[in-house]
């Protein structure tokens, strides 16, 4: 995926910079150290590179668009997971309910509407299914 190096938020500089720049003293916490970063140097829209690389893992984006992204891969990875899926293989079915290729399926790449889409799609797999999911109240209760 190729990286614009101006903002399409703002018009603002992209530049890849060191995770640290980012999440300060988080960022061993998340996982980031030795990472790197796109990011807008006027309104700090950003995406984060493959892990050891220079490589984005999509286009740059906003905080909104960031965080639909987030809810998007949870929805998405809870589906396959709890199918029991190998990855390649959910991002094949995505690929297919999406009408897009292999090469654009990826939420990294999604906008607003595509992310609500694969939270919708994976919405009504698990209702078809009938499948009672895990809630995040159900994990914190623990039986003694």
């Amino acid at each position: 995926m190729e990286i614009s190096t101006i903002c399409r938020y703002c018009g603002g500089v992209i530049r890849l910079v060191p995770a640290e720049t980012v999440y300060d003293e988080h960022t061993e916490r998340r996982g980031k150290k030795g990472e790197m970063i796109y990011q807008c140097q006027n309104c700090g829209a950003r995406v984060g590179c493959h892990k050891g690389t220079n490589r984005p893992l999509g286009k740059v984006a906003n905080e909104i668009l960031r965080c639909k992204r987030v809810q998007a891969h949870r929805s998405f990875d809870r589906l396959w997971k709890r199918w029991g899926m190998e990855r390649r293989n959910a991002y094949r079915w995505l690929a297919k309910e999406m009408d897009l290729s292999m090469s654009a399926a990826h939420i990294g790449g999604f906008e607003m509407d595509q992310c609500q889409r694969v939270i919708d799609l994976c919405r009504n797999e698990k209702e078809v299914h009938h499948e009672r999911w895990p809630e995040k109240t159900d994990l914190l209760h623990v039986s003694t």
